[in-house]
């Protein structure tokens, strides 16, 4: 069993940057591929990123590429996503998951666990 627990949402200015962290329990972090979603008010929950067990690989969608970087510590059992120049499209519950394996990339029904979320809000 894997507990997630998402921090670091809030609201920012266009232009500006947030870090979220995902907190996970167990020791076995390091066998699951983890990864962040979102979900806007009235839209589908839709993947942002996803980081392989080690750190080593990395897949992040086209919308968000070049601005927004996921990482991982194993030793801390936390997946992080840096967020840089902010856009009010990017205002959304952000979702932390789990999936067990050896992946880099995973879709929303493929996880086997996921986080409560934490809101991210972009003015304009």
């Amino acid at each position: 069993q894997v507990q997630l627990v998402e921090s670091g949402g809030g609201l920012v200015q266009a232009g500006g940057s947030l870090r979220l962290s995902c907190a996970a329990t167990g020791r076995t972090f390091s066998s699951y591929a983890m990864g962040w979603f979102r979900q806007a008010p009235g839209k589908e929950r839709e993947f942002v990123a996803t980081i392989n067990w080690s750190g080593g690989s990395t897949y992040t969608t086209n919308s968000v590429k070049g601005r927004f970087t996921i990482s991982r510590d194993n030793a801390k059992n936390t997946v992080y996503l840096q967020m840089n120049s902010l856009k009010p499209e990017d205002t959304a519950v952000y979702y932390c998951a789990a999936k067990f394996g050896g992946v880099v990339a995973f879709a929303s029904y493929e996880s086997n666990y996921w986080g409560q979320g934490t809101q991210v809000t972009v003015s304009s």
